[in-house]
């Protein structure tokens, strides 16, 4: 189980606490919604946390299989919508540095796939997934 705590800093900031290690992070308001946007929203922690838990997953299934997965990177772009306000779309390319067997894209690309946060996002969510080998 996951802990965290939460304190309203004002101005439309938050800082959050895990409780597990002391590991503190910010959010802003984004400027398209009353906030200075001078760190991530939570809608872009979404966003990102689908990103990372993806390179996480592909990484415990590269592990397993001895797939080296140093330097894989992601970018993530994540569109909001409106009426009502919301994410409408996630986008993810994940870049992977290393030329990997086809057998071993596959069994990548399906754990990336099954990463929990994909998993409980909800289906009308569009999210694009480009997976980018050298």
């Amino acid at each position: 189980m996951s802990r965290a705590n939460i304190v309203y800093q004002n101005n439309l900031r938050t800082e959050t606490e895990h409780i597990a290690s002391g590991e503190k992070i910010i959010t802003d308001a984004p400027v398209d919604n009353n906030g200075k946007g001078e760190a991530f929203s939570p809608t872009d922690l979404v966003a990102t946390a689908l990103g990372s838990c993806m390179i996480t997953i592909m990484a415990i299934s590269a592990n397993k299989y001895g797939i080296d997965m140093s330097g894989t990177n992601a970018s993530v772009k994540k569109i909001m919508g409106s009426d009502p306000r919301r994410i409408s779309e996630i986008s993810i390319d994940i870049n992977m540095n290393k030329n990997i067997e086809e057998k071993d894209r596959k069994r990548l690309e399906r754990s990336a796939l099954t990463c929990p946060v994909h998993r409980s996002l909800h289906p009308d969510l569009e999210k694009k997934i480009r997976f980018i080998y050298s």
